[in-house]
């Protein structure tokens, strides 16, 4: 994906671009640098965090930002679900290794990023918007509990990741995705006068200045994509790829993390970690996990 961003952006097109933005640091840097093309070029780069343009996200964040739950002092962002085999593909015996990690992306790496970076990415990402900016530190684990064949290619099925932002505010994140397990897909941060709670189908507040979204819904799928064709149209160029950058940094530190089983630094992991998982060659061929 950072390389096809790149590809466009120095051929000047507009661009729409899916979550994640990456799968290790080079390609999170190298996303931002498109990204700094594209607004010199005044070229829009709308992204795929559509949480951000549904109703209820806008509606309750806007009295997060207000003050109705005071200051934040912490949170909590799930994607708990039992997709175990979400787009599995069995191999054929005409396959090669790249044919067959293509055609069963989420399971690899070096395509998908793990579940934490392609799925929960989008949980972090409101809470980044919620509290204004980044972590500054992680902690994580994880495993495969369900996913132990060979066929479930390289990734985990479980991770929980505590997150540290500035002001010592604390964020627990979860994701799993697990056959016959509990569901649980939302995010909710906590203040000092009450807690926002958040999912694609709620929106609510509560403690002093309770409120619950009942309003139309509206999906950010389509939005994003008006949004993306009105900023063409109207010559007003909208620039998401930054805060698409660091979101994808985050769950990317969060997964190394949980692989190494260290705490890591966001200045290290942004600016000095050289982990790239680009295979070799873009070719069918042989490609050991």
């Amino acid at each position: 994906r950072p390389l096809q961003l790149k590809a466009a952006v120095e051929g000047g097109r507009h661009v729409f671009m899916e979550k994640p933005g990456a799968v290790d640091p080079v390609g999170v840097r190298s996303v931002i640098a498109s990204s700094e093309l594209a607004r010199k070029k005044g070229l829009s780069i709308v992204v795929g965090t559509q949480q951000r343009r549904m109703y209820q996200y806008l509606e309750v964040m806007k009295r997060v930002f207000d003050g109705h739950i005071g200051e934040i002092v912490g949170g909590q962002c799930y994607w708990n679900w039992g997709s175990q085999n979400w787009h599995f593909q069995k191999r054929k015996p005409e396959w090669s290794d790249m044919e067959w990690q293509i055609r069963c992306w989420p399971y690899f790496t070096w395509l998908s990023g793990d579940h934490i970076v392609e799925q929960h990415l989008h949980n972090i990402d409101i809470i980044n918007w919620a509290i204004g900016t980044h972590p500054i530190q992680c902690i994580g684990m994880g495993g495969r509990q369900a996913r132990t064949g060979e066929h479930y290619g390289n990734i985990y099925d479980h991770f929980t990741v505590e997150f540290e932002y500035p002001g010592d505010i604390r964020v627990m994140s979860m994701c799993s995705q697990i056959a016959g397990s509990t569901s649980r897909v939302g995010e909710r941060v906590v203040g000092s006068k009450g807690w926002a709670y958040l999912t694609r189908g709620s929106g609510e507040i509560g403690g002093r200045n309770p409120y619950k979204h009942q309003g139309k819904m509206i999906s950010g799928f389509v939005k994003e994509h008006a949004d993306l064709v009105d900023s063409v149209r109207n010559g007003k160029p909208i620039n998401e790829g930054r805060e698409l950058a660091e979101s994808t940094m985050c769950v990317i530190m969060g997964r190394m993390s949980a692989y190494t089983g260290r705490a890591l630094k966001w200045d290290w992991a942004m600016n000095a970690s050289k982990l790239d998982l680009s295979p070799e060659k873009y070719e069918l061929g042989d490609l050991p996990v």
